[in-house]
């Protein structure tokens, strides 16, 4: 990780009134996301310094019915040895861990392909399920587990997602900055974030 900023920042999760109320009075600990299109790979996530990004994402998945009561914690998170996604020795080092995937892949053979990032909906424009930015990051995660090497205990991205920000722009609507905590003890600490 390139350390040219603190390595201690905010972060903002979504989740159900009833799971961040238990959450915050210590009674449930923080689940990892671990499906095949997590694009930080597996990890429990967080939006950086953007709790209205947190609320948004609460709001659509009472909108989808997954629960009844949006809800926002918020969380002080050490990044620890961080796979920082924004520093180009991590992006150099992601490079070569899908070369090296690639490699994996046709060794194997027997009809075996590589994953491919894909849309949720016709809608998407974003390509949303990250298949094979999960793949490679599962495999450097896995690589560096084989060679007994220091893993990872963050991972931290940033997304471009919701088309431009205006005409001609290029920023978009929903970027952020995105962790994927992987080692619980980053979390130092949690809090209720009230709605904005």
């Amino acid at each position: 990780m390139a350390r040219l900023h603190t390595s201690f920042v905010l972060g903002y999760h979504g989740c159900s009134e009833d799971v961040g109320e238990k959450l915050i009075a210590n009674q449930l600990s923080m689940d990892a996301s671990d499906k095949e299109y997590d694009w930080l790979g597996p990890g429990v996530y967080f939006w950086e310094a953007d709790p209205n990004r947190a609320w948004e994402w609460s709001d659509w998945k009472v909108q989808r019915q997954d629960y009844d009561d949006p809800f926002v914690i918020g969380a002080i998170i050490d990044l620890g040895n961080c796979l920082d996604l924004m520093a180009r020795e991590s992006l150099e080092l992601l490079e070569v861990t899908y070369q090296s995937l690639v490699e994996t892949v046709d060794r194997a053979g027997q009809g075996r392909t590589l994953p491919s990032n894909g849309q949720a909906g016709p809608a998407d424009e974003d390509n949303l399920l990250r298949y094979r930015d999960c793949a490679v990051v599962k495999h450097l995660h896995q690589a560096l587990q084989d060679q007994g090497e220091e893993p990872f205990d963050t991972v931290r991205g940033l997304f471009t997602e919701g088309g431009p920000l205006f005409e001609g722009s290029g920023f978009m609507k929903k970027t952020h900055v995105q962790i994927a905590v992987r080692d619980p003890a980053c979390i130092k600490g949690i809090f209720r974030v009230p709605r904005p």
